[in-house]
């Protein structure tokens, strides 16, 4: 349906102009008219570049969604019908992209969809955990109570995303900003020392002479260098993006020290607070597993909640096949086996998730304390060895010196 930016002058003579989206112009003008709006022009808004570039588009961040299914949430509970909610949250929002996956959302149902068929059709931003509750909403009658406890679980899991990347930013960016140091140092500083210890005709320390000869393959090979970086990048990605490839990385990332713990944490905090709500929210065992092994984030633990959820679909209990998998702690699977006899499993869940929330804290403190004082050797040691590998000649002129006086 197109949409039409008019601009006109209403009741009290002052000037306004707006957007409306009908079937045509002359109905759009009708319908302003009817509203006391002397219409004094109406053409077609034109399309933004970013509609015909989709990664110009901008993205729906975790925020905006958040706010979108508490403020559904409210309009659901005060009675209002889906349809209205949906064009009342349409006109609040300010992102481009989600404004118009709440319009074409708000379209379907009108058409007749159920309100989880229409978001559906956006896996981008209703992923399935999402459509799946709202489903569930939907069937019980408590569509307003899946909602929050939806803008719950995203704003829960988005302040641990932003945990892990706090934790991983800093020693990236400290690492990154050395090796450019580095760089600059062996391509642009070096050289201009070695010319001068050429000139003084000096022998020099054979750590010099490595750091020189670093230098000299740097400058003449430095575009080759660089290409070979950006083809092991572009390699590992690709690599990534084949499903042994990805099996094979998580695997490694699960194995490493330190990070392999934070990820393992995260991983098992995802999982309980997935599973606990989908649990609180009616949604049967086994289609929670289902969805919960696929928004893991990671191969090796989605195969092992699957391989779980065979064995619980056999009819075994639920803490036998996860403790069989040896992916989560024993912690974990015996306060599964609590709530699974004590009828509730998805209480147990939350408290699970709270308490690896709180160690993924523990956690990254830990590794940022660890990291710091290794960053700090690994500067001192590169950068600190390429500069007195330089003035060693220098030390040795003036020891030299000061014998010969």
């Amino acid at each position: 349906m197109p949409v039409y930016v008019w601009r006109g002058i209403d009741r009290r003579g002052r000037k306004q102009k707006g957007d409306i989206e009908t079937d045509n112009a002359s109905i759009a003008r009708q319908l302003l008219v009817r509203k006391g709006v002397n219409v004094k022009s109406i053409k077609t808004k034109p399309k933004d570049i970013s509609d015909y570039i989709t990664f110009l588009q901008p993205r729906v961040k975790e925020r905006e969604l958040v706010i979108f299914t508490r403020q559904f949430a409210t309009m659901i509970d005060a009675g209002l019908p889906v349809v209205q909610c949906l064009d009342i949250l349409y006109d609040q929002q300010d992102n481009p992209t989600f404004k118009r996956i709440i319009k074409q959302t708000k379209r379907d149902v009108e058409e007749g969809a159920t309100l989880s068929e229409a978001m559906g059709k956006h896996p981008k931003v209703f992923d399935n955990l999402f459509v799946s509750l709202v489903t569930a909403g939907e069937m019980g009658g408590i569509l307003d109570v899946i909602l929050n406890r939806l803008a719950t679980y995203i704003e829960k899991l988005a302040s641990l995303k932003r945990r892990v990347k706090k934790a991983m930013t800093y020693p990236g960016i400290v690492v990154a900003i050395g090796f450019l140091v580095m760089a600059v140092i062996l391509m642009y500083v070096i050289p201009v020392f070695a010319g001068l210890f050429t000139d003084a005709g000096a022998s020099l320390p054979g750590l010099t002479m490595m750091v020189i000869q670093m230098s000299e393959f740097a400058q003449s090979y430095f575009h080759w260098i660089l290409l070979a970086i950006i083809l092991v990048v572009v390699g590992i990605a690709q690599f990534r993006k084949t499903p042994r490839g990805r099996h094979i990385t998580d695997r490694i990332l699960l194995r490493l020290p330190v990070f392999g713990m934070l990820i393992r944490k995260v991983a098992v905090a995802r999982f309980s607070r997935t599973l606990g709500t989908m649990l609180a929210s009616g949604i049967p065992i086994l289609e929670g597993l289902d969805t919960v092994a696929a928004t893991s984030g990671n191969t090796v633990i989605e195969k092992a909640i699957r391989e779980a959820r065979v064995a619980i679909a056999e009819g075994r209990s639920i803490a036998e096949p996860l403790e069989e998998t040896e992916v989560f702690p024993p912690m974990v699977v015996q306060m599964i086996a609590v709530g699974e006899a004590t009828g509730a499993l998805d209480e147990m869940l939350a408290k699970i998730a709270d308490f690896y929330d709180e160690e993924v804290d523990v956690a990254v403190d830990s590794l940022t304390s660890l990291l710091e004082p290794m960053l700090i050797v690994f500067l001192g040691v590169t950068i600190g060895g390429l500069l007195v590998a330089m003035y060693l000649p220098i030390f040795q002129l003036a020891d030299v010196v000061a014998r010969g006086s």
